[in-house]
């Protein structure tokens, strides 16, 4: 009996250790296909939620330099106490899959942004973002509760469940991602608040006049080389070499097959060379579609004055119009 009892619990024993732990399984999926995930872990819709939403609603862009409203104004609005994460989510994907005045719930910023241009995305992408949206705290501004309660009269409580990070220290990949996606929203941010407030023909000038300035700020911010380049360059300085031409073509591939777009990285001790495509969406038609249904003839004039050898047009939703091409020291820490 002494020898029965020391076996089973030799073999409970080798059972446990070989059980395994909540780190080696971070993330996994219920039976209704809800994402668990550990707290030392970044939720997978969060880092969706700020390399594809970011860039028009993020939460540290100041009051009066909104060009969107907040995530967790969206989040507020399409979630209450009665709602059940299979309604937002359907919701949510009716929304953004089709964004028009009917199918909105934000009136209000409808009205004062206009209609979320339209943008390709992966259904299996935006369930990951509302399921991080339903369930978890979300970053917010410091104004938006004193702004909800003025505007609805009582107070909001950004509910859900905190999500941590594996490691606080971030990867040359991540970095790389940070610079174009910063440089990226302080662009857009400028670009889309000119079309709302002034037309297309404002943003040409924009585009003409400013874009290199506040590129060539970010990059000194972060230390950085950072250049956006394509192999249908608008303005020539803007043309790939041989090498960001193939990268350019493995995008295009990348999306053409519905792949996860994911970043190029090439080090050396030294040096970090960073890769992300510029992908379209419909508002980039208006510069960058086909010229003959598309864009506007005085815009196609104002066009060929300011950029007499664009080769920028002719372009769809969802299409490769170029990369960010990075360059930083290895073990970079970015300007704080």
């Amino acid at each position: 009996m002494k020898k029965q009892t020391i076996l089973f619990l030799t073999i409970l024993g080798f059972l446990l250790s070989c059980k395994p732990t909540q780190k080696e399984t971070p993330i996994s999926t219920t039976q209704n296909n809800s994402i668990i995930v550990n707290s030392s872990v970044t939720h997978p819709g969060k880092k969706l939620l700020e390399t594809k939403c970011f860039v028009c609603h993020s939460p540290k862009t100041a009051h009066d330099e909104r060009i969107a409203p907040p995530m967790v104004a969206i989040k507020a609005h399409y979630i209450d106490e009665n709602t059940s994460e299979t309604t937002f989510t359907k919701e949510f994907l009716n929304f953004v899959q089709n964004p028009t005045k009917e199918n909105a719930k934000m009136y209000g910023a409808v009205k004062r942004f206009g209609v979320m241009p339209y943008q390709k995305f992966e259904e299996k992408d935006l369930k990951k973002i509302a399921n991080y949206l339903f369930n978890y705290e979300i970053e917010e501004p410091e104004w938006f509760k004193e702004h909800w309660k003025s505007e609805q009269g009582k107070g909001y409580i950004n509910s859900g469940k905190k999500v941590g990070e594996v490691n606080p220290s971030k990867t040359p990949e991540e970095l790389g991602l940070s610079y174009a996606l910063d440089t990226k929203k302080v662009l857009g941010k400028n670009l889309m608040g000119t079309i709302q407030k002034k037309g297309t023909l404002n943003a040409l000038a924009f585009c003409n006049e400013k874009a290199y300035p506040l590129t060539d700020s970010m990059a000194i911010h972060f230390n950085a080389s950072i250049k956006r380049v394509s192999d249908k360059p608008r303005n020539s300085n803007n043309a790939a070499n041989t090498e960001e031409i193939e990268i350019i073509n493995e995008y295009k591939k990348i999306i053409d097959n519905k792949e996860e777009v994911k970043p190029i990285v090439k080090q050396t001790e030294e040096q970090v060379t960073f890769y992300y495509p510029i992908v379209t969406n419909s508002m980039c038609l208006q510069c960058h579609g086909n010229p003959k249904t598309q864009i506007q003839p005085e815009v196609l004039q104002k066009i060929a004055q300011l950029y007499p050898n664009d080769n920028a047009q002719g372009y769809d939703v969802n299409q490769v119009r170029g990369i960010w091409s990075i360059q930083f020291k290895n073990n970079t820490t970015p300007i704080q």
